[in-house]
């Protein structure tokens, strides 16, 4: 070796030396913090760089990876189909939140947490007073302070546009285990994206939203669909609107801000109910219609993984520089594999690096032992905003790929329905319209029955009455589903049209919609009179008795502020005083009316007209009420053989992948039965026809109503515990041929009747006989004489009110398919515009 080369060798040992004797000096820290500054300065390049993740040589390579393997896998996702998956689905929240309830509780290493949108205070089982454990927030405490690692990500909203808070989702869960008590840094709350640019500069995004909502307990099971956990979700599958009780307000089943109805006081300061509070004794709440499944198996993997991205990905975006945020590792993803879940190994990292699963996953059941009999495929639309990828819309693929080659019938309950038919449709751009015009053309030709069964919301969104500016972009997502339904040349209807076919042999719209009657008896109200307390004080005091810190914000929040103890002191008196007064009202003898009387639109459930009201029925009147059942579900049920369920939405921000973020799985079942299809036999898939089976009897009323202990429900367990109950009988098997004449007569008779009922008793809106906004004002005049939701003709006598009541049987109304059609339903202003109008979609 020349001497040249000796010397320099020699100074290499001599500076590393120096370096580490500098270590851990505070002139090495000045020069570490002046890096990091360097490099959250840089962040600024990012404005006129939008390719910065994406310009590098090694990022470049790692895009390529991920490329090769996504192309490698059916509908280009990035996770391969998985055979040997135990499935499990779950059909409104009584039954979902049970079972994550039980799960989570079970929890051993970890727990992964991803939503929209995160309520600590959520009562996970009803009623809240007898189950005050079950509270979301205490459940997680229990597990952290038995030593369980949990990473929450949630949604950072824009706060002048949403009301989910997600600060005082990320401060509720940070105080649960303060320094020096069991638990202390066993919680870890990230939100994401970031909106200050002197943060984020170039990576902001306002309009976008992380969508997904899963669970992945201890990389053994996970939850998936399109449930948050949150307020507002939890319902059963009578969906009650009605939550006032004489008897006690113990028996309160939807606490605080879980009791809410969109449509006439939408949630705003959510750790702070009070400021959003709605009178039980005056309204109904908007009932919940949700679908989710739980996995164990091969996808487990999948999901975690896609967590593990979105963690790593949040820890280089926003908090690189802290020590608080550690780095995830993942089995299978090590070494020159680790960029794929974005994990980055800078010079002088911050935080350490913590490898998944904590106990290997040849620990895992699914591991060794095929657990179910569902072949399946996790897939996702998401990007370089949301996880520092390239753009995926593999759920987009899947949709289109599964409806364009139905043979029988698809089956669609979402939330919205928005989408395009070719590139005519701007600003819409995801082609699932298009798929189902190919599906129906087809069909239509060979002279094949085939239907399209889409139910979503009466009103997609939140808005008040939807005359009002308030309404404008209700009003937009609403026209964008009309036009891809019906209107305009580029609809659905219209190209199934142009190529010969009748529409209206094919596709057939509905919404659901629910009534109730309000436990507001002669006897409360005495009882109100007596105490000179009103009920609306007694729910107020009910919610800060069982919600407590969770009303007002926990200490971090608000330091050295004891109002909420004075307040609390007030409302627990008030309490105490309108209880004082039962007995004396005659309430203590047991002898009250129904506090809901909702099953009685289910199967068993008896007749509104031979309901006991204590009172004059007169007044009864005034309690009935009706509001649209809010379908929030994202599922999709192909020739009763393949499911799609998760969280992406049919619209544009759901399946583009470049707007929001969004996770589903794609499940056929390879056990088949023995089923009938239009009259012919028929090899189902288990898991998908007795999914349909179930959800189609909810709607018709062919199931019997629920209880509010899910204790020995199988429906309501996870999949390790026992699978779903099918709960055969004749109603099971009347439905079992989805194309038979017998069932549609019965599905289209109920959506008739129903939709009569609700138009001529309450003037439910929006209806087909409201073609303009004169024709809104005269069907539904806007003046205070009446309710939301109430009965429009108050001299209606009361026997024919419960004898019309009586003719509603399920939850099934028509689509009003001619609501507005002759208005602008959303003219082009600040609101609704060229820059705005992708929002919407």
């Amino acid at each position: 070796m020349a001497p040249g080369e000796e010397k320099s060798s020699g100074d290499s040992r001599m500076f590393a030396g120096l370096r580490d004797k500098l270590k851990n000096t505070n002139l090495y820290d000045a020069k570490v913090g002046a890096i990091h500054l360097k490099n959250k300065v840089g962040k600024f390049g990012n404005i006129i760089n939008p390719n910065h993740r994406h310009d590098e040589e090694h990022e470049k390579l790692t895009d390529e990876k991920r490329s090769r393997i996504a192309e490698s896998h059916r509908f280009g996702s990035f996770a391969p189909e998985r055979d040997g998956n135990k499935i499990k689905w779950y059909v409104d929240g009584r039954d979902y939140f049970w079972a994550v309830s039980v799960a989570l509780e079970k929890a051993k290493e970890t727990i992964y947490i991803e939503d929209w949108w995160l309520s600590p205070e959520l009562f996970l089982r009803r009623p809240p007073y007898y189950n005050q454990e079950w509270r979301l927030d205490q459940v997680l405490k229990r597990r952290a302070e038995a030593g369980v690692k949990i990473y929450v990500i949630v949604y950072k909203e824009v706060q002048q546009a949403l009301s989910c808070n997600s600060a005082h989702t990320k401060h509720a869960l940070n105080a649960l285990c303060p320094e020096g008590t069991p638990g202390h840094g066993n919680i870890r709350v990230l939100r994401h994206p970031d909106h200050n640019i002197f943060e984020n500069a170039g990576d902001m995004t306002f309009y976008w939203a992380h969508h997904e909502k899963f669970i992945v307990i201890d990389y053994e099971l996970a939850f998936i669909g399109g449930l948050d956990l949150c307020f507002g979700r939890w319902d059963s599958r009578q969906h009650p609107c009605a939550d006032v009780h004489p008897s006690g307000v113990v028996n309160e089943v939807f606490p605080g801000q879980d009791f809410n109805n969109n449509r006439i006081l939408d949630f705003q300061t959510v750790e702070d109910w009070k400021s959003n509070e709605l009178s039980k004794a005056d309204y109904g709440r908007m009932p919940w219609h949700d679908v989710a499944m739980a996995v164990i198996g091969d996808c487990v993997y999948d999901i975690a993984e896609h967590f593990v991205l979105r963690w790593n990905f949040v820890k280089r975006d926003k908090y690189k520089r802290s020590a608080d945020v550690d780095w995830l590792t993942l089995q299978g993803r090590e070494g020159e594999n680790e960029d794929l879940i974005a994990v980055q190994r800078p010079k002088h990292p911050v935080g350490e690096y913590i490898h998944h699963p904590l106990s290997s996953l040849e620990n895992k059941v699914w591991a060794h032992e095929t657990q179910g009999t569902v072949h399946a495929q996790v897939v996702r639309s998401s990007c370089d905003w949301s996880s520092g990828i390239l753009t995926e819309h593999s759920i987009q693929n899947a949709y289109c790929e599964i409806i364009r080659n139905a043979q029988h019938f698809v089956y669609i309950e979402n939330q919205f329905f928005i989408t395009a038919t070719g590139e005519n449709q701007s600003p819409i751009h995801n082609v699932i319209g298009k798929a189902i015009v190919d599906a129906c053309v087809r069909a239509g030709k060979e002279g094949r029955k085939f239907r399209v069964i889409i139910v979503i919301p009466a009103i997609p969104g939140f808005a008040g009455d939807l005359r009002d500016d308030a309404a404008m972009g209700t009003r937009a997502i609403m026209d964008y589903q009309y036009k891809s339904i019906h209107r305009g040349p580029d609809s659905i209807f219209e190209q199934i049209k142009a190529q010969g076919v009748d529409p209206k042999d094919h596709v057939f719209l509905f919404n659901l919609r629910s009534y109730d009657r309000l436990n507001k008896s002669q006897a409360m109200v005495e009882q109100e009179e007596k105490s000179g307390v009103k009920y609306q004080d007694v729910q107020r005091a009910e919610a800060e008795e069982i919600m407590g810190e969770g009303v007002h914000g926990y200490t971090d929040e608000h330091p050295g502020d004891d109002s909420g103890n004075s307040e609390k002191e007030r409302l627990v008196d008030m309490k105490r005083r309108f209880e004082a007064q039962r007995a004396e009202v005659g309430l203590d003898d047991g002898k009250t009316s129904k506090d809901s009387i909702a099953e009685t639109a289910m199967l068993n459930g008896g007749k509104v007209s031979e309901q006991v009201w204590h009172g004059d029925l007169e007044k009864e009147k005034e309690n009935f009420v009706q509001e649209e059942l809010y379908i929030h579900g994202k599922l999709l049920i192909v020739d009763d053989r393949i499911v799609i369920c998760g969280s992406s939405n049919i619209n544009d921000r759901s399946q583009l992948g470049i707007h929001d973020s969004e996770l589903s799985i794609v499940m056929e079942d390879y056990n088949t039965l023995d089923s009938v299809m239009d009259g012919q036999p028929f090899k189902a898939g288990h898991h998908a026809a007795t999914l349909r089976r179930l959800l189609w009897r909810e709607h018709l009323g062919l199931l019997p109503a629920q209880t509010l202990d899910a204790q020995d429900d199988p429906n309501a367990q996870p999949p390790d515990v026992c699978p779903n109950n099918i709960m055969e009988g004749p109603e099971y098997e009347f439905v079992a041929d989805p194309m038979s004449d017998q069932v549609w007569n019965m599905w289209t008779g109920n959506a008739d009747t129903n939709t009569q009922i609700f138009r001529h008793l309450f003037r439910a809106d929006p209806d087909n006989n409201i073609k303009n906004f004169d024709d809104y004002e005269a069907f539904l005049p806007r003046h205070s004489k009446f309710k939301q939701g109430h009965l429009h003709d108050p001299f209606m006598p009361a026997d024919e009110v419960r004898q019309k009541l009586d003719q509603i049987k399920g939850h099934l109304v028509w689509m009003p398919l001619d609501f507005l059609c002759e208005a602008e339903m959303a003219e082009k202003g600040l609101q609704v515009n060229a820059y705005t109008e992708s929002i919407y979609t």
